[in-house]
């Protein structure tokens, strides 16, 4: 059963810090992008970085030079480092996990986890 349980979200003051890890199980994680989403109240979800199998990465222009994606395959996680948090990050973010397969496009998602970004 494939699987990805986010953790670490929770309050924090502006300018703060918050660290999201994404533990993936039932699918060849090394394998896939590992993506992270967001998406605050009444707005669509976007996506905030994404990192690949050979470690490449890419980043929402909102997020450049605050947030950092990394990944550690041995342990099937991927992290997000947030610093110098603002309001306007608040949102519940999701760990997402993409593969193009013999059989198709391959995506999964996580339950999401609250970031609060409030004085």
């Amino acid at each position: 059963q494939v699987q990805l349980v986010e953790s670490g979200g929770g309050l924090v003051q502006p300018g703060g810090s918050l660290r999201l890890s994404c533990v993936g199980s039932g699918f060849t994680f090394a394998g896939y992008v590992m993506n992270w989403y967001r998406q605050a109240p009444g707005k669509e979800r976007e996506l905030v970085a994404f990192i690949t199998g050979g470690n490449m990465t890419k980043y929402a222009d909102s997020v450049k030079g605050r947030f950092t994606i990394s990944r550690d395959n041995a342990k099937s996680t991927v992290y997000l480092q947030m610093n110098r948090l603002k309001p306007e990050d608040t949102a519940v973010y999701y760990c997402n996990a993409e593969a193009v397969t013999m059989t198709g496009l391959s995506t999964y998602w996580g339950q999401g986890t609250q970031v609060t970004v409030s004085s």
